[in-house]
């Protein structure tokens, strides 16, 4: 397999905190290795999943995405014809299912008149101007459209989620509370632009807040322990 990490490139005067973000990625990667994101077979599946993951686990998402299957149901124009009712049902596994389903359907309709349901037309177009595009459809924000992005078209569009949050806010390199996209700045400003890089990275982060940067945090089990503002505290928030 491929070590991602020949990838990223840092000039030797980067200021400290970018410096600590390549550490940070360089623990990740021995720790938990590849992760070979995004979970889905096509990049349909992906944007569909990406909807569906919104304040949900994919856990919950895989379940919604077996139903669509087994229903005949993952495809574009077939989705987008079929009664609300049943859409609703079929993905209602994944949680709020009526919102979802609503923003399921703003999506396909601009997937299926906008590229006629061809994920090559999309990739002719510019990431900035897709990423506006995309930003325009009902239901999706900022989070959804880099994950659709990043993950399905393979552009360099770093996802700032609630995990990056929670353990760029523990580890005092960025404030929690920064806008989305100051966030994301700071990560394209230290990694170079490659979506293979930002896959990894995002999905190294994930697997971190999965497992270990939990709500109530296991320091005592984190690799980045020593390099954690919050982990050296007897009683981490």
């Amino acid at each position: 397999m491929i070590d991602i990490r020949r990838f990223v490139r840092f000039p030797p005067d980067m200021p400290s905190g970018q410096n600590r973000i390549r550490a940070v990625f360089d623990r990740l990667m021995d720790a938990f290795g590849p992760q070979g994101w995004w979970p889905a077979e096509t990049p349909f599946e992906t944007m569909v999943g990406a909807i569906l993951t919104q304040n949900t686990a994919w856990t919950n998402v895989e379940r919604a995405m077996g139903a669509l299957t087994a229903a005949g149901a993952l495809e574009a124009r077939t989705m987008l014809e079929m009664p609300d009712a049943e859409l609703e049902t079929l993905i209602r596994s994944a949680g709020t299912f009526r919102v979802k389903a609503r923003r399921l359907k703003a999506f396909l309709a601009y997937y299926v008149v906008r590229y006629d349901a061809d994920v090559s037309r999309m990739r002719d177009v510019p990431t900035g101007r897709l990423r506006k595009e995309l930003l325009s459809v009902n239901g999706i924000g900022p989070e959804t459209a880099d994950c659709i992005l990043l993950y399905a078209l393979e552009r360099p569009s770093f996802v700032v989620d609630a995990y990056t949050r929670r353990v760029f806010g523990r580890l005092g390199l960025l404030d929690a509370r920064l806008d989305y996209h100051d966030m994301q700045r700071r990560f394209q400003a230290a990694l170079p632009a490659n979506a293979a890089v930002y896959n990894e990275y995002h999905a190294l982060i994930v697997a971190l807040g999965k497992r270990v940067c939990l709500p109530a945090p296991r320091c005592g089990a984190c690799v980045l322990n020593t390099v954690c503002e919050t982990g050296g505290q007897d009683d981490p928030v």
